[in-house]
């Protein structure tokens, strides 16, 4: 077994590039929602929309005086004190990988290191101008490459498979975040359901997690909530659906604990059952939000026991130092 300080700093670093491509999705998501004409209600709305995906409202507006396009749009991508702001990711990402070095190839690093330094060159104005999602695009190509990279060179060892996992419980955390906001959040009025605004919106929802062509080929139909949700959520074939993630991420627990039983492996166990045996009919008769909300706060119990398994105890401070440096 590698050193926890290692394991810790190859899992973080996977989901900290995760974490910038998935606010980099969030914001160019709710940008090109904003353009599309609607009343105020919904215009307001769809600012808090990715501080409540993210968790980060309540900071947010102790330091601005409102939530508007501009506001957001800074704290989420140049905020250097937010934590899930694309450059504290994409530093927090290099930190970890500079710290094992030693444990991966020199093409990861050159692509985490080139990163780093390229958003630090971006400006306030280029976030308002038509630069805007090329920016967006550009994180997002970066994340594809650092994972292309990261498959095509590193040895797949216990190292790739920690790193595997920082990818998928990540983005497992990230999936569920997407849907639920949609739904709970941006809930149109009783005579907005099945409008053009409520479909547009899921329609960003599936472009949000690149999944609007698959929804197309599975369905060949109308964009409908339900639909929608079967495929993020129980759907073993899409990459980024709760079952897919949490398969991926159950796997990986079984291979690194090497038949040593603990928590983290028996609880990704359990939420990979419930999602394989899972009914959307189910799900929605119970309530989406309430079913997304409890999957928060496991995928949260996952994230503390796989901690709790694997890493030392002074592991999550580091990772606060890091962002806080």
């Amino acid at each position: 077994m590698m050193l926890s300080r290692t394991a810790s700093n190859l899992y973080w670093m996977a989901r900290y590039v995760e974490r910038m491509e998935n606010t980099a999705r969030i914001l160019d998501v709710t940008y090109r929602m904003s353009l599309v004409p609607k009343d105020a209600r919904l215009a307001d709305q769809e600012w808090y929309a990715p501080l409540n995906i993210t968790g980060t409202l309540y900071p947010f507006t102790g330091r601005y005086d409102e939530v508007n396009a501009r506001g957001v749009l800074h704290f989420m991508t140049l905020d250097p004190d937010s934590p899930s702001s694309i450059v504290s990711c994409a530093r927090a990402a290099r930190e970890n990988a500079r710290a094992v070095r030693g444990r991966i190839t020199s093409e990861m690093w050159e692509m985490i290191n080139a990163t780093w330094l390229e958003i630090q060159k971006v400006t306030d104005a280029e976030l308002t101008s038509d630069r805007l999602l090329t920016l967006f695009e550009w994180v997002k190509e970066r994340s594809h490459l650092f994972r292309g990279v990261t498959v095509g060179t590193m040895l797949q060892d216990e190292a790739f498979q920690f790193n595997r996992l920082g990818t998928f419980m990540e983005r497992v955390d990230n999936t569920a975040r997407i849907l639920d906001v949609k739904y709970h959040v941006l809930l149109p009025r009783l005579q907005d359901v099945g409008g053009a605004v409520d479909y547009y919106q899921w329609a960003a929802v599936l472009r949000s997690v690149s999944s609007f062509e698959s929804y197309r080929k599975v369905y060949r139909d109308v964009i409908t909530p339900l639909r929608v949700a079967e495929l993020l959520i129980l759907r073993a074939d899409m990459p980024r659906s709760l079952h897919h993630c949490m398969r991926e991420a159950y796997e990986i627990l079984r291979a690194i604990s090497r038949g040593q039983p603990n928590e983290a492996t028996r609880l990704a166990g359990e939420m990979h059952a419930g999602l394989q045996f899972g009914r959307v009919d189910t799900i929605f008769s119970a309530g989406l939000h309430e079913y997304l909300t409890e999957f928060l706060h496991r995928t949260g119990v996952l994230s503390d026991e796989v901690a709790r398994a694997f890493f030392s105890a002074g592991q999550r401070q580091v990772q606060q130092q890091v962002l806080a440096a």
